[in-house]
């Protein structure tokens, strides 16, 4: 039994390597930037729907303001990166926001951010694996209707495919990342194509819309709620962003670099 037990575990997680001898499991940048990044770039993926859902209450004409949330984000974000950058050279052990809450706050205030930490990649991965039943179940049935299923053996696949280590997982999820990066800059390149080689107009259903309410001193305010839920669920696209800072270990030296 012990002897079949181990096989299984190597096959799934593979050797053991002796600590000392890791060097060969360093990423270069090409493969550990892409690897890192997936969890901003699935955020950054489903964070624009999120921002709609909240829209869509108030009717399709609110749509409009969808542009505007997204750059008021968008400057968030860049403000958290560029924090995140500065995090990255001045500790480079690859502690993120654990080590820098313990070593200028306290312990105590490390095992706050750590716990965070941890309620965030859990929350990261059941959003994001949902995220992708949902969008694969739109075009394949079987993921439609079982969801659930979809959902735990993706989990389980992806938690074989980390415990084989750095270096074999990096290598697997880079190509996912650098071909949504690809497909979405086709996306945006197709659509420049139509609008200024073809002529298209391409115009939502809704851009023609506009806003009628009846007249109420609340409804102004509550609009402005509307507003600001719509861009804190668009601040989803944030999340992830930590996982560079937290992963500098995996790269090749000079790491901060």
């Amino acid at each position: 039994m012990s002897k079949l037990t181990t096989a299984v575990k190597r096959m799934v997680v593979g050797r053991p390597f002796r600590s000392d001898s890791l060097g060969h499991t360093l990423l270069p940048k090409r493969i550990a930037l892409p690897v890192f990044a997936s969890d901003a770039l699935s955020s950054v993926a489903y964070a624009p729907e999120e921002i709609f859902l909240v829209l869509s209450t108030a009717g399709l004409s609110a749509y409009v303001y969808t542009p505007w949330i997204g750059l008021a984000v968008a400057a968030v974000m860049a403000v958290v990166v560029a924090s995140y950058r500065q995090n990255v050279h001045a500790y480079p052990s690859g502690g993120g926001d654990y080590e820098v809450a313990t070593v200028n706050l306290g312990p105590m205030a490390g095992l706050t951010v750590g716990s965070a930490l941890l309620v965030d990649y859990v929350l990261t991965v059941a959003v994001s694996i949902s995220s992708a039943a949902s969008n694969i179940g739109s075009a394949v049935p079987f993921v439609a209707t079982h969801k659930v299923l979809f959902a735990v053996a993706a989990i389980v696949l992806l938690t074989a495919v980390n415990l084989r280590g750095v270096r074999e997982s990096g290598t697997a999820f880079s190509i996912p990342t650098y071909g949504f990066m690809i497909g979405v800059f086709l996306m945006l390149a197709w659509g420049v194509v139509r609008i200024f080689v073809f002529g298209d107009e391409l115009h939502a259903e809704s851009s023609g819309f506009s806003l009628n309410g009846n007249e109420s001193h609340l409804q102004g305010i509550a609009f402005a709620f509307l507003i600001a839920r719509a861009f804190s669920s668009g601040c989803a696209a944030l999340t992830g962003v930590e996982a560079i800072s937290n992963g500098v270990p995996a790269f090749r030296k000079p790491k901060s670099r």
